[in-house]
């Protein structure tokens, strides 16, 4: 049976009991509202094996139940750096003191609606909803709130962002190599020339080491990729010259010793220095400069131009894939940006 009790002023608290079941108990600003609650969870009870105990769920804020996720699931994720981000972002949105119970699909409406006016990325916004309905589904299949429901499913998640088709230019990467020699950290010219020679993902390449790399087979050996899988990556003449132009320490370990942030940093301003020297010269030659030159590269985009290489050179989709590591023709297609003009030469 149910029974209501007055709290406060603006307080009502429904309370039901039935033989066999634990005392279930929700608290409303409205008696009207406890009603509507307290007859649901009485029908729950007359029809068997409906009833789903809603208690954690209700008593679960989202701050909580990501803080319970950073510890049990993202440890065992590839990305799991990349994700920490993510949820620590998360749980400075006003969403997060909110019950995992009380967040419906509209609130996650709101937020895409929010963050696209804020101006992020379609693809930025769909993984932070990818985030939050794996959290969701977790709780419901691991954590015992069965009752709980994602709402996430109650939303149109943003497509993935416009597929990157920027290349490097040949003239871009004079100017880009010469402010990465004289920078700070000249060894990034090496790391960028290692990209564009083996389409190695940027991860791969720092975390690269000394005893993985055969130079005899010409070959590095990759035991922990993205996608879980090993891989061996064939190594070009250009590739090898490069290596071995690196100082080998006498107890090998990583051949870059070089973080992530500071890779980009040092990639970018190079970027900004190599823009600047060629306007320069443009403007002392009298010659209109080419617009965009060296503007928004990212070194991701490296993957890209290696891979289309690749394709150019002659090696099929097979060969390809089984250097980049993609498992299928869709993703490597989004990575490969062949000239309209260079395959018109091609049909003659």
């Amino acid at each position: 049976m149910a029974t209501f009790i007055k709290r406060g002023e603006f307080q009502w608290q429904a309370k039901v009991r039935r033989r066999g079941h634990p005392i279930q108990s929700k608290t409303f600003t409205t008696k009207a509202d406890a009603e509507v609650w307290a007859r649901m969870i009485e029908r729950e009870f007359d029809r068997d094996g409906l009833f789903q105990n809603r208690a954690e769920a209700e008593r679960t804020t989202l701050n909580a139940a990501l803080d319970r996720y950073a510890t049990e699931v993202t440890p065992r994720k590839k990305g799991a750096a990349q994700e920490m981000v993510r949820i620590k972002f998360w749980q400075k949105h006003p969403l997060a003191s909110r019950f995992l119970s009380t967040i419906r699909g509209a609130d996650l409406a709101k937020y895409r609606d929010d963050r696209r006016l804020a101006g992020r990325a379609e693809n930025t916004i769909r993984l932070d909803l990818a985030l939050l309905s794996h959290v969701f589904e977790t709780a419901r299949k691991d954590w015992g709130m069965e009752s709980l429901n994602n709402p996430a499913r109650n939303v149109r998640l943003p497509s993935g962002s416009v597929p990157r088709d920027r290349r490097l230019q040949a003239e871009e990467y004079k100017y880009l190599s010469a402010a990465l020699l004289a920078s700070s950290q000249p060894i990034v010219k090496d790391i960028v020339d290692l990209a564009l020679q083996t389409a190695m993902r940027q991860s791969e390449i720092l975390h690269l080491s000394w005893e993985r790399i055969d130079f005899d087979s010409r070959v590095i050996f990759l035991a922990d990729t993205k996608n879980g899988e090993s891989r061996n990556v064939p190594l070009s003449s250009a590739a090898i010259v490069t290596l071995r132009g690196i100082v080998r320490p006498v107890n090998g370990g990583r051949v870059f010793n070089l973080s992530q942030d500071r890779l980009i940093r040092v990639f970018q301003r190079g970027c900004e220095i190599g823009r600047a020297k060629y306007l320069s010269d443009s403007k002392a030659a009298g010659i209109p400069p080419a617009v965009g030159f060296l503007d928004n590269l990212r070194f991701h985009d490296l993957r890209h131009e290696a891979t289309t290489r690749m394709f150019e050179r002659g090696l099929d989709m097979i060969e390809v894939s089984s250097i980049t590591g993609h498992k299928t023709l869709s993703m490597l297609k989004r990575y490969t940006h062949l000239r309209a003009e260079d395959l018109a030469l091609k049909l003659g």
